[in-house]
């Protein structure tokens, strides 16, 4: 089968050139549209004129159909003129010739009218070309008729009317004006009621755009007529008709999928949802003869039509719009009905999974085709273990996510996913994960939560550590014992308060409130730095001799090509070349030759890592290492000793002069080293000695104060007597 695919076209849709895929077939033109997935088929039989035809930047193809309707693509090359032309002679038996545009800008030239085509020739050359089916109201004045059309909302930029001065001549009988303004209206896709209704279903309760409508069914349009608007829907703008039923088994929603959309102010609204209860019924009597509805309808529709509602209406608009009424597909949840309750948002509504896509009801209705679907993900909804999320991320890297699903579903919504070969991006390592293997899970409502076990554990240790502080802090703290802390901390004999002497004497007062100072200082001083700290990690450092790893055959590829892509767009920044190198490797087919270079590189690798082995590796490195490690062993093992001294230094009886921790200090000799009982004897006559200095100096001190002080005395007095004499 011979044919032409092009994936990167633009088709003339009501002013707006849409994105799609077209495909010359031996007896078809089909055009794809990416936005909407509309398909539209054109026979080769139907077409009366093809034209190759110079746009902005590009060209692009003129097809006028018998029929008088004109279609437009743009986007090829001009190296595919020669290529599309011996296509369209060879299937078609059309010749394709070039078509020329006026560009001399007049505004004045001669208007044709040929099929549903308005053309604006300046001489022998069209200057431009309108499509009337664009066309919404055409008016007259004395000399000129007005064109207003259409609204695309796709369009950049839209054209609203057009006005033509048509001068009067009076050698004519007819007058022009009239001529063309009907011309235009033969044509032109005026929407005006005009005759009887096909059908008219009344009061139908609408939730988009809400409230009740009438809806009245045309020929050529169907019209909802409420209270507060009213809206003339042309049947050309309906994509889809979608027949659903309600979770509750009651009701059922019918969706219109509409493009372009119908306005309310400033609101579109590109999806009608209609609700109906199950229950309801009505007959209806249709406008035409047997013969019309065998020969324009074949027989697809009967002259009496009864039933529920709901089915009434979707038979009717089916057939007269021709267009399939989808329905749920195989898919049955958990509740064994096709809706899935979830929520968009802020709003609660249904997930309907479908044969060739999902639709969401209904605030905002959205329907996904699957073709737009690049991958679909299972996450945790907000920490709960009885519901998940559902994440559907379109190529266009849009993320639609449906909120609060009942895990009970999560089984249903997994294998009709996995039969649709939709790509899951958390897929587990077993073809059906279960709920538990996704998210950690459990059937059990009591079973222990991981986090809340780790809180516990955290508090647990606070408690204990403010515990370690408080025993600390009150260790020295004896109410049993009858021995007064300052004099055991302070006092050479404890148990001799009734020293009167001298030293004793010298060193209270001020003195000994100084000493209390010192003491409480000591202590919490004491409390915050005994509590250990984490010891650091110390750095691995890094061993230069050690070969490096091989790098991967993308790595070497992007290696080879990063200057290419850098010469190519120089304006490029880093991230965005090596991103282009990606795409790059991703769409090379044949990769054999990076992936020998790799392996080769790994083949070295290996090598060199066993001479390095051979060789001793690191052993100098760790040999520094090791070096370096009983050192830091001997000096914490050193503070340890001298924490030990500090915490548990024994109780000994006043009789033996015992001395406080602040004048222990720990012996120089070998010998006392070994024995603890000689080293404590050591300290505590070495503390006496020097304290018995302290207190012989503090008492010379004093008695040189008082003798000066005593002289000073005599001096003034004798100064004094020298005066009054």
């Amino acid at each position: 089968m011979d044919f032409l695919e092009y994936p990167d076209i633009t088709a003339e849709v009501k002013g707006a050139m849409t994105p799609g895929r077209l495909k010359l077939t031996d007896q078809h033109l089909i055009f794809k549209n990416l936005k909407t997935g509309k398909v539209e088929q054109i026979p080769g039989s139907d077409m009366e004129m093809v034209n190759f035809q110079k746009f902005v930047g590009t060209w692009g193809l003129r097809i006028f159909l018998k029929n008088g309707t004109l279609h437009r693509f743009r986007g090829f090359k001009d190296s595919d003129q020669e290529k599309i032309a011996k296509f369209f002679k060879t299937n078609y038996k059309k010749d394709m010739l070039e078509k020329e545009l006026s560009l001399k800008g007049w505004n004045w030239g001669t208007a044709k009218f040929c099929g549903s085509v308005l053309s604006f020739d300046v001489g022998h050359h069209t200057a431009f070309e309108i499509p009337l089916y664009d066309v919404s109201q055409c008016t007259t004045g004395k000399n000129e008729v007005t064109l207003e059309f259409h609204q695309n909302d796709d369009a950049p930029v839209s054209l609203m009317e057009m006005r033509f001065h048509i001068p009067v001549s009076d050698n004519s009988e007819k007058d022009p004006v009239e001529e063309f303004h009907k011309e235009v209206m033969e044509k032109a896709s005026v929407i005006s009621v005009s005759g009887d209704a096909i059908a008219i279903f009344r009061e139908i309760q609408c939730l988009t755009p809400r409230g009740r409508y009438d809806i009245k069914i045309f020929n050529s349009f169907f019209q909802l007529h409420g209270k507060t608007f009213d809206y003339k829907i042309p049947m050309s703008t309906v994509l889809r008709l979608f027949l659903l039923p309600h979770k509750d088994s009651r009701q059922m929603f019918f969706v219109v999928s509409l493009d372009p959309p119908i306005k309310q102010g400033q609101t579109r609204y590109h999806y009608l949802v209609i609700l109906f209860n199950q229950e309801e019924e009505t007959s209806i009597e249709l406008p035409f003869t047997e013969k019309e509805l065998s020969e324009k309808y074949e027989d697809k529709l009967t002259k009496e039509i009864s039933g529920p509602t709901y089915e009434v209406l979707g038979k009717v608009m089916k057939v007269i719009i021709n267009r399939k009424l989808t329905g749920p597909g195989s898919f049955v949840g958990h509740s064994g009905t096709p809706a899935i309750g979830c929520s968009f948002k802020a709003a609660a509504g249904y997930l309907y999974p479908l044969e060739r896509g999902f639709i969401y009801v209904h605030k905002p209705p959205i329907h996904i085709r699957f073709d737009e679907i690049a991958s679909v993900n299972f996450a945790r909804g907000g920490g709960s273990t009885r519901s998940f999320d559902f994440e559907i991320e379109l190529t266009t890297g849009v993320i639609h996510t449906f909120s609060s699903i009942e895990k009970e579903e999560y089984g249903k919504l997994f294998d009709f996913i996995n039969n649709k070969k939709l790509r899951v991006k958390n897929r587990g390592k077993s073809d059906k994960p279960s709920y538990n293997d996704d998210f950690g899970g459990s059937d059990q409502e009591d079973e222990p939560d991981a986090y809340l076990a780790r809180v516990k554990a955290e508090a647990k240790e606070r408690d204990d550590d403010d515990d370690d502080d408080d025993e600390s802090t009150d260790e020295d703290f004896k109410p049993t014992n009858e021995e007064s802390d300052v004099a055991e901390e302070y006092d050479s004999n404890p148990n001799d308060t009734s020293d009167n002497s001298d030293a004793s004497d010298a060193s209270g007062g001020s003195g000994k409130k100084e000493k209390e100072k010192k003491k409480k200082k000591e202590k919490s001083a004491k409390t915050v730095s005994e509590k250990p700290r984490k010891s650091r990690k110390s750095k691995k450092e890094k061993d230069e001799n050690k070969p490096k790893r091989p790098l991967s055959a993308y790595m070497i590829y992007m290696n080879s090509v990063r200057d290419e892509i850098k010469a190519k767009y120089p304006d490029k920044s880093m991230i965005e070349i090596t991103k282009k190198g990606g795409e790059m490797w991703k769409e090379l087919k044949d990769k054999s030759k990076w992936e020998e270079k790799a392996k080769e590189a790994k083949e070295d690798y290996l090598k060199a890592m066993e001479e390095y082995k051979a060789n001793g590796g690191s052993s100098s490195s760790k040999s520094a290492e090791t070096k370096s490690k009983p050192a830091k062993k001997s000096s914490s093992s050193s503070s340890s000793k001298k924490k030990d001294t500090k915490k548990d230094s024994p109780k000994v009886s006043s009789s033996t002069g015992f001395k406080s921790k602040e004048f222990i200090s720990d012996g120089d000799s070998s010998s006392d080293d070994d024995d603890p009982k000689q080293k404590r004897k050591h300290s505590s006559s070495e503390a006496d000695s020097e304290e018995d200095k302290k207190a012989a100096k503090k008492v010379t001190k004093k008695a040189k104060k008082e003798s000066e002080s005593e002289a000073s005395e005599e001096e003034s007095e004798a100064s004094s007597g020298a005066d009054s004499d």
